[in-house]
């Protein structure tokens, strides 16, 4: 496969307006997400909604492109990315990356690229690590990823996804937002309209469930720092 990493950002975040270019240790989040994309060994883009973002990127030594800014969703803002940086289909596989993760190891775009490699049948590869906490099972700000996952296996097919409380015993899988993405996959998930199911956990994965394309996941040992909010980027700033 010849997979291709895009991280979409945009200035408008809800909850963090200007977050791609918050200061961490005196870079901006974006390019710190870029640069532990790119120390994956994979080719690496940013997909931006604003001109802002490209010219951080840029002054950074880094590759962007400028998107539409109202595309409604990331899924939506790698597929214009990707046209534009790739028009002739070299790349059959992307991986979106988060930019708000400015931490993210550099092996879990990779691990998304090889599951995609390792599985025929997925469609999607995401990432799943056990909890951290006990109270991540009944957070509803914790998405839960419910696998088919043999005893001793590392990864395994996605079933569901919920921000609900499980029930029963067993491991719960936090659910960490990369995805791995077929090319033609990514055509046909952003050409569907979101789905009953994704509406009401507003989970954007359960479209391409509902659709009927698999999802698989691989186990890593423990999920990122994402940064949502001013709390995460006090802890980011004092990460750096």
């Amino acid at each position: 496969m010849n997979p291709l990493v895009l991280i979409p950002a945009r200035m408008a975040a809800t909850r963090l307006p200007g977050k791609p270019l918050a200061d961490i240790g005196g870079r901006p989040m974006i390019v710190r997400a870029y640069e532990q994309a790119a120390a994956s060994g994979l080719p690496v883009a940013v997909a931006a909604g604003d001109a802002e973002i490209v010219a951080a990127v840029e002054a950074a030594g880094g590759r962007a492109v400028l998107t539409d800014p109202d595309l409604p969703s990331g899924s939506d803002r790698i597929r214009a990315a990707l046209e534009a940086l790739d028009p002739d289909g070299r790349h059959d596989a992307v991986v979106n990356l988060q930019g708000d993760m400015p931490f993210a190891d550099p092996g879990l775009a990779r691990a998304c690229a090889d599951l995609l490699a390792a599985e025929p049948a997925c469609d999607i590869a995401t990432l799943a690590a056990p909890e951290a906490d006990a109270s991540d099972r009944t957070n509803p700000d914790v998405v839960k990823a419910v696998l088919a996952l043999p005893d001793g296996a590392r990864h395994g097919r996605a079933l569901y996804f919920t921000r609900s409380t499980l029930y029963g015993e067993g491991p719960v899988w936090r659910h960490i937002g990369l995805y791995g993405y077929r090319r033609a996959a990514l055509e046909r998930f952003c050409a569907a309209p979101p789905s009953p199911l994704e509406k009401r956990e507003k989970l954007e994965q359960l479209r391409a469930l509902e659709m009927g394309l698999q999802i698989w996941a691989a186990v890593v040992d423990e999920a990122p720092l994402s940064v949502d909010n001013p709390a995460d980027l006090a802890a980011a700033r004092a990460l750096a």
